[in-house]
């Protein structure tokens, strides 16, 4: 078989997280809602009844654009998209095809590879059609959602960029806030468009677009599928044909949907119901003041002190990513300008800062690596406070490892959020106990125990290992709250006498 080079590019469809839909002021979150409930004439496109452009829309495809990395176009315009299908009642959807309030921008994935952004576009979601038992049903609560369209660069050549690229898009959209992120229910939609060609050839092959992917894992596997299919038919002298496919994530297969349309086809015209949209440049920093701390900034300073793998797990939890900031940032003690604490932290002052940060990130990443325990995360994190005072308790032996990760979970009941880390210790019975000579007494009471006696004997004979024995014993005797640290320096006094 020849060797093929894949070219692909990705149009992702990004919900906007608004109260209210693009075009008409009725619910834009219909998540469990009863279908077609979340509707207004404007949807309906009854007669006489105009669109209103959503202000919170654009300024979440604002931060969108700054999250890509892109210009934002203080002039843009929207237009009509002609198609006949029962999802718009209009029989056209409302989108900027050839002025977008988003330019040229870049993604950079983790690996360092950059993937350039063409542009990305404002428009409305279309319904939702529902086969079942040979009926074609419409639910049209999705029809108006806000959407910014991010359309790649043919950068990409491998599946596992393709996925790679899926999934950090996916990070800078809820990171910047822009989105609820739930792919499950469709606020982030993938139509990844793949081409092969035979190595050292000039021209692309011909594209085939597999539609609305939800997940990373299918992103990739598609992929996968689509240039092992290409191949074969072009092995066989056959031709691609240019059109749309649907994926089968039960099978691993793309099936062919419908011929892919041109643009000529759509009969795009100028949307006369808005009038272009002006926007000025103190809106745009407005905007870019809102952002969070970038993907890219937190992914550097996170990898200062965490395994990469690590790392990337906790990047895919913009709200732990952003807590674990604001506790660096409380440690720090510095202004009010997270960016410039981390970018501008010194090696002697990160030094001294990490190790601190560490343990915590260290807790977090423990409750995540134990899928039981994830669902934690949606509730409401510890104060910093909590986790500072936690550290300090750990460093001063107050806590032993185990202690202080029951005292972390902890923190995740409702009705801890407002007490203090060491009344949670106390109530838990995990503070260890410090005070030398309360500890001593216990060692002399266990000490004095007939089933201590050849452990005793054994550690005088050079058995170093019968010490964990004596420790184990103190321990049990402390109930778990003696420092076992201080109690085995304390038996090998009395041991060695």
């Amino acid at each position: 078989m020849k060797n093929y080079i894949p070219t692909i590019g990705i149009e992702c469809h990004v919900q906007l997280c608004t109260k209210t839909k693009l075009f008409s002021e009725v619910d834009n979150d219909a998540r469990g809602k009863e279908p077609n409930s979340c509707l207004s004439p404007v949807d309906y496109a009854l007669p006489g009844m105009l669109p209103r452009l959503n202000e919170e829309a654009v300024k979440l495809a604002v931060r969108a654009g700054l999250a890509l990395n892109s210009e934002i176009n203080l002039e843009s315009r929207f237009d009509r998209k002609h198609y006949f299908y029962p999802d718009l009642p209009k029989g056209y959807q409302i989108t900027q095809m050839f002025y977008p309030i988003i330019g040229a921008g870049y993604v950079e994935l983790p690996d360092g590879t950059k993937v350039r952004i063409e542009h990305a576009h404002l428009e409305e979601d279309a319904g939702k059609l529902c086969h079942d038992n040979g009926y074609s049903l419409v639910d049209l609560n999705r029809a108006g959602t806000p959407l910014v369209e991010i359309v790649s660069m043919p950068d990409i050549h491998s599946a596992v960029h393709a996925r790679d690229y899926a999934k950090e898009l996916w990070r800078l959209m809820t990171h910047a806030n822009v989105t609820y992120g739930d792919l499950y229910n469709g606020n982030m939609r993938f139509d990844v468009n793949i081409s092969i060609a035979e190595e050292g050839s000039k021209e692309l092959g011909t594209r085939a677009e597999v539609k609305n992917l939800n997940s990373f894992r299918s992103v990739e596997r598609a992929v996968e599928y689509e240039i092992k299919r290409q191949a074969k038919l072009l092995e066989k002298g056959e031709q691609v044909v240019q059109e749309t496919r649907g994926w089968n994530d039960a099978t691993g297969e793309t099936t062919a949907q419908r011929s892919k349309e041109a643009a000529a086809d759509y009969r795009y015209m100028p949307e006369p119901d808005i009038p272009p949209l002006n926007l000025t440049a103190e809106f745009v920093e407005a905007e870019r003041a809102k952002m969070s701390i970038s993907v890219a900034v937190q992914r550097s300073w996170l990898n200062r002190m965490l395994p990469v793998s690590i790392t990337e797990i906790l990047l895919d939890y913009p709200k732990l990513t952003q807590k674990l900031t604001s506790v660096y940032k409380t440690l720090a003690q510095n202004g009010d300008s997270t960016v410039d604490i981390i970018v501008t932290a010194s090696d002697e002052q990160f030094s001294k800062l990490g190790p601190q940060l560490k343990k915590i990130a260290n807790w977090f990443s423990s409750v995540l690596l134990a899928e039981e325990n994830t669902s934690l995360l949606n509730d409401e994190l510890p104060s910093d406070k909590q986790l500072i005072d936690l550290v300090s308790m750990t460093d001063k032996n107050e806590l032993s490892s185990t202690g202080a990760k029951e005292v972390f979970l902890k923190f995740f009941d409702p009705e801890m959020h407002y007490k203090d880390t060491l009344t949670i210790a106390k109530e838990l019975g995990v503070v260890q106990e410090n005070d030398l000579g309360a500890l001593e007494a216990v060692v002399d009471v266990v000490l004095a125990k007939p089933e201590t006696q050849k452990a005793q004997e054994d550690f005088k004979a050079g058995q170093e290992k019968v010490l964990g024995f004596l420790v184990g014993q103190v321990m049990k005797e402390s109930k778990g709250k003696a420092n076992p640290s201080s109690v085995q320096e304390i038996l090998r006094a009395k041991l060695q006498q």
